[in-house]
């Protein structure tokens, strides 16, 4: 299945000239965040996704993707609301159909 991308406004802190982009795969979401002089990338299997939090304002929402495996949360700011809400829909989705390919495979 093809990744979606989703990259945060560039009129939001932190995001000006490199802003944050969130990645959704099937198997996977994962964090790019660029810098001067290094690239940060941070990646979630969706089987440990544990939950998806949405903070909206008026015009951006953040994001924190949280791990059941006990690592440090994936977050986001200055993304659109519609992002937001399909960030989390597709995340469910994969989920979804990872627990019908492996109905064995929970994680624990």
């Amino acid at each position: 299945m093809p990744s979606e991308v989703f990259k945060a406004s560039r009129w939001t802190r932190g995001n000006l000239l490199f802003p944050t982009v969130i990645e959704v795969t099937d198997r996977a979401v994962i964090r790019h965040k660029r810098s001067w002089f290094k690239k940060d990338e941070i990646s979630m299997s969706i089987f440990k996704v544990a939950s998806v939090h949405i903070r909206t304002g008026m015009f951006w929402s953040d994001i924190l993707i949280e791990s059941s495996g006990g690592t440090d949360p994936l977050a986001s700011h200055g993304h659109t609301k519609a992002d937001a809400q399909r960030i989390k829909s597709l995340v469910e989705e994969y989920q979804a159909l990872a627990m019908n390919r492996n109905p064995g495979s929970q994680a624990e």
